[in-house]
C-alpha cells in the first residue's frame, strides 16, 4: 500500500501539471483533504476547470498518468457537463480527476479547497429522493421474498444487501448524515447499527434468508415509522406478509 509520504508528492507533482497546462484555468481540492479530516487512507479527488474542449485535456493527462506516474487502470464517472476520471495507480494510490468545464468550476458541497482559479457559485447536488429510498424499500423487500421462493438464494441475498443500504440511507436522510455510499453510516445511533447487524445474511440456507430478511423488514418499518408514520401505517402489514408468510404461500 502506498505510504503518506507518497500520496503527498503525487499531489504535489498533480498541482505542478495543472499550473503548467495553459488549458487548465482552475484546480481545487474535495473530499477529506479539502476539510482536514483526511487520514493514512484517504485518496486523492482534485477538480480540474479546462477552458475550451474537454477531451483534448482528458486524454493529454491520462497519457501523462500511464506514462509518467504509471497507471494501471481508469473509468469515468460522468457528472453533467463534468467528467470524473478515477485512476488506480501502483501502490493503490487512486486518484479522482474531475475535469469540469471553466464555467461549471465551483463547490457543490462544504468540502472544497481552491488552489488557484476563480470558482462560480453553483447549485450543491441535490440529496437521495426519499420517495424513492421508500420505493425501493418495498420493491427489495418483494423480490428478496420471491427470490427464496424461487430458490434463487445468490439473488435473494443480493435484494437484502440492497435493502439495508436503501434503508441506512434513508436513516441518513433523516438524522442529516451524508446518505451516498454509507457515507454516515457510522454516525447512526448505536440502537439502530445493532438492529442493522443481525441482517447480514450468514448463509444461503432459505431459513437463514429469510432471518436476514425478516430483520431486514423489522428495521425498515421502524425506521418509516420514524420517517413517515401514515406512510409506515399502510406498509407495515405488507411488509409483515413478505416475513411471515409460510414458505411456498408468498403471493
Amino acid at each position: 500500500m502506498f505510504t503518506v509520504g507518497e500520496r503527498d508528492r503525487l499531489r504535489e507533482r498533480l498541482l505542478a501539471r495543472a499550473e503548467a497546462d495553459d488549458s487548465v484555468v482552475g484546480a481545487a481540492f474535495t473530499g477529506s483533504y479539502a476539510v482536514d479530516d483526511q487520514d493514512r487512507w484517504s485518496d486523492t479527488d482534485l477538480v480540474l476547470a479546462v477552458r475550451g474542449a474537454l477531451a483534448p485535456t482528458l486524454e493529454r493527462w491520462t497519457g501523462w498518468l500511464y506514462d509518467d506516474l504509471g497507471a494501471r487502470h481508469h473509468w469515468d464517472l460522468p457528472v453533467g457537463a463534468a467528467v470524473v476520471r478515477v485512476f488506480l495507480l501502483p501502490g493503490w494510490l487512486e486518484i479522482d480527476l474531475t475535469f469540469t468545464p471553466e464555467g461549471e468550476f465551483g463547490p457543490r458541497g462544504p468540502q472544497w479547497r481552491t488552489v488557484f482559479g476563480t470558482p462560480r457559485p453553483l447549485e450543491p447536488f441535490a440529496p437521495p429522493d426519499a420517495d424513492t429510498l421508500i420505493g425501493l424499500l418495498w420493491h427489495h423487500a418483494l423480490h428478496a421474498r420471491v427470490c427464496v421462493e424461487r430458490a434463487r438464494r445468490w439473488q435473494a441475498e443480493h435484494w437484502i444487501s440492497a435493502l439495508r443500504d436503501h434503508v441506512i440511507a434513508l436513516a441518513c436522510l433523516r438524522l442529516g448524515h451524508p446518505a451516498a455510499y454509507a457515507k454516515g453510516a457510522h454516525l447512526l445511533p448505536a440502537d439502530l447499527s445493532t438492529a442493522l447487524e443481525a441482517t447480514l445474511v450468514r448463509s444461503l440456507d432459505a431459513a437463514e434468508l429469510l432471518r436476514a430478511l425478516s430483520a431486514t423488514v423489522g428495521v425498515v418499518t421502524a425506521e418509516l415509522e420514524r420517517f413517515r408514520p401514515g406512510l409506515a401505517a399502510r406498509l407495515a402489514p405488507m411488509l409483515a406478509e413478505l416475513t411471515f408468510t409460510p414458505p411456498g404461500e408468498c403471493r
